[in-house]
């Protein structure tokens, strides 16, 4: 690598790590801004709001597309995707691409972030001990877990919104790190290797780019709440400060 391709690389990352290239699009009408406080899903349906280009396995998606583990998800500029599949919601930002893995009892068992934004609520599984959750930097171990995650080639973000997570680097192993959350305790950046001198390649992040009221909102879907209290009108920003 040039001198200049490394000087570019070390800015890039000094941006997203600053947050100036990883800004959340925003949902646009809100149903529980606007006083309505979403129902849980009936059988049958998979999405509650698709805006913008939204691909299931390469077919555009409408608000009838049923949602299986195994399928592939994209979206394109200005769009997002709100779903679930099974005990599990989402919110899938846009300019993303997203693999589900799934098990023979229909089940999410893991899933690939390629690349983009992705806030989740995963539900416990019996038998099963943990979700796994990859993007471009990091193996995610997820436990009945509110986690917001974004992948870059250079770095991916995590913050562990409330659960037990364990954060492992792809490109060493060695390097790791348990988080229990109660309520955005512990954000994180995983590094690509060469992008920081310190040779750490997990290190302390800000809070960014998602909101309680966009956790509660999925929660719904599946007939929960978090398991934080939300009370007075400010619950749409971040409780804690960093």
């Amino acid at each position: 690598m040039s001198p200049e391709e490394e000087r570019r690389r070390a800015f890039l990352v000094r941006a997203l790590m600053a947050g100036a290239l990883a800004v959340a699009a925003p949902l646009g009408r809100n149903p529980m801004a606007m006083g309505r406080i979403p129902r849980q899903l009936p059988p049958g349906r998979s999405i509650f709001e698709l805006r913008g280009s939204v691909f299931v396995n390469d077919r555009p998606a409408t608000l009838e597309t049923v949602i299986h583990p195994g399928d592939r998800i994209r979206t394109g500029a200005d769009s997002h995707l709100i779903f679930v599949v099974g005990q599990d919601a989402f919110i899938l930002r846009d300019n993303s691409r997203l693999q589900l893995q799934g098990l023979a009892n229909g089940l999410i068992r893991g899933l690939r972030l390629l690349s983009g934004k992705l806030l989740s609520v995963m539900g416990r599984r019996e038998g099963q001990d943990e979700l796994n959750l990859h993007t471009s930097t990091a193996y995610i171990g997820i436990r009945g877990t509110g986690i917001y995650v974004e992948s870059a080639p250079e770095l991916s973000y995590v913050c562990t919104c409330y659960g037990h997570t364990e954060l492992t680097s792809v490109s060493d192993p060695a390097q790791r790190e348990a988080i229990r959350s109660r309520h955005h305790d512990a954000p994180r950046y995983i590094l690509a290797p060469g992008t920081d001198d310190s040779g750490s390649l997990i290190q302390p992040a800000p809070f960014k780019n998602h909101t309680d009221e966009e956790l509660m909102l999925i929660e719904a879907l599946i007939g929960r709440e978090p398991p934080f209290a939300l009370t007075g009108s400010g619950y749409s920003a971040p409780r804690r400060d960093y």
